[in-house]
């Protein structure tokens, strides 16, 4: 199966030139295209990727600048940009301006990409018109490169390869009626339902120290100067490594989830509509926004999206299955009595039943909930998220405290 590589490249200054002339370009291409398709669009008509390759490949032979780009880089942002309209629509594609966008370039082709190890530390790959360059080796690729994709993140520049290593996902699980469910959280990222609690702080006091002391030297600095570009560096590489945390806290919380388990039970959470900004319009303004925003804040900041993603990656090698049933009343049902009640939810933290008096730690309590109702729609063989069309579920509903239609 096809999974991911990352490295930290070691390009020397002419490297680091053209790769940065090689995104701004495509970055150009990019933009071209994307006013061509919003124009057709404003016509009536519609433009699609072959169209716009065969532009593309005239274009070059206007353009010299356009030549120095290989032409397979340049049809896959034209692919990505084609794929992104029709994913999301022509008008919500956003540009990629040359403030907000960091470089990015493809080479789609596996078969021209070479990739050998030095040492043990280092390794180095041979990238059309970019000829070899460096990298740090921290793992073995594991199988065949089928693609490569050059980025830089701050002022640093880095190599992802599509690898396909050949796993196969396992038909059945190890442990076959084994089975979890997890409660996402704000005081704790993870609750089980075996009752375990799992958090990790992503960034250090010091460091968030240092991050503020940054943000008031930036305040102070001239846009455009050096000096601003070089606190702009040292800011991005303090997120960069908030997010490289909080990834691996999400990759070994998933493999351990799905190691263990033949089924994870998530609830079903639209995490982008749930941290959308409470503020308003001039005409309507929002409601308590200064807490809404902390509160998005702290979502986005355990990384729930990021988790459910890394389940389903870690789930292919395990043969897991993930399934996402509706949160409504999982946090007010006592995992006990069945007992529907929201006065039962005392607070973030605590859960006391207020029929049967059953007192657990509220997350672990959802989290419970969440596996019983899991367990039901899976017991029909139905994996969607709402109702089934069976009669099966209906049953299991009341089960977990939702009131039936």
């Amino acid at each position: 199966m096809l999974t991911g590589r990352r490295y930290r490249l070691k390009l020397t200054t002419a490297q680091a030139a053209q790769c940065e002339e090689f995104g701004n370009i495509c970055r150009a291409v990019w933009n071209t295209a994307l006013e061509q398709r919003r124009e057709y669009r404003r016509r009536g008509a519609w433009m699609n990727y072959n169209e716009q390759a065969g532009q593309l490949a005239d274009a070059k032979t206007e353009h010299d600048w356009l030549q120095t780009v290989p032409s397979h880089i340049l049809q896959q942002a034209l692919k990505d940009l084609d794929r992104a309209c029709r994913d999301h629509g022509t008008f919500r594609v956003k540009w990629r301006g040359k403030q907000r966008w960091n470089p990015s370039l493809r080479f789609p082709m596996g078969k021209l990409i070479e990739v050998e190890r030095l040492n043990k530390r280092w390794g180095r790959a041979k990238l059309p018109k970019l000829g070899w360059v460096q990298f740090r080796m921290t793992r073995q690729l594991g199988g065949a490169v089928r693609s490569a994709t050059v980025s830089r993140d701050g002022q640093d520049w880095f190599v992802s390869f599509l690898v396909d290593d050949g796993a196969i996902t396992p038909e059945r699980h190890a442990a076959p009626h084994s089975g979890v469910g997890v409660d996402r959280g704000v005081a704790a990222a993870v609750a089980t339902s075996d009752g375990k609690l799992i958090d990790r702080d992503f960034v250090s006091p010091g460091e968030d120290e240092r991050y503020r002391g940054l943000q008031q030297k930036l305040s102070r600095q001239k846009r455009g100067s050096a000096n601003r570009k070089k606190t702009l560096g040292k800011m991005r590489r303090l997120k960069r490594r908030e997010r490289d945390r909080r990834a691996d806290f999400c990759s070994q919380v998933a493999a351990e989830l799905t190691d263990r388990n033949a089924l994870v039970v998530l609830e079903d959470l639209r995490t982008r509509n749930m941290t959308r900004s409470a503020s308003g319009t001039a005409g309507e303004p929002g409601r308590n926004v200064a807490q809404k925003s902390g509160l998005n804040r702290a979502i986005l900041d355990k990384g729930w999206h990021k988790l459910e993603l890394a389940l389903g990656n870690a789930a292919r090698y395990t043969g897991s299955e993930i399934v996402k049933v509706p949160a409504a009343y999982t946090s007010q049902t006592c995992a006990v009595c069945r007992a529907v009640d929201p006065e039962s939810r005392e607070s973030q933290a605590v859960f006391r039943c207020t029929q049967c008096g059953h007192t657990a730690h509220a997350d672990v309590n959802a989290a419970k909930n969440i596996l019983a109702a899991g367990r039901a729609v899976t017991a029909c063989g139905d994996l969607a998220v709402r109702r089934s069309v069976k009669q099966e579920p209906q049953p299991a509903l009341a089960l977990v405290g939702i009131p039936r239609l």
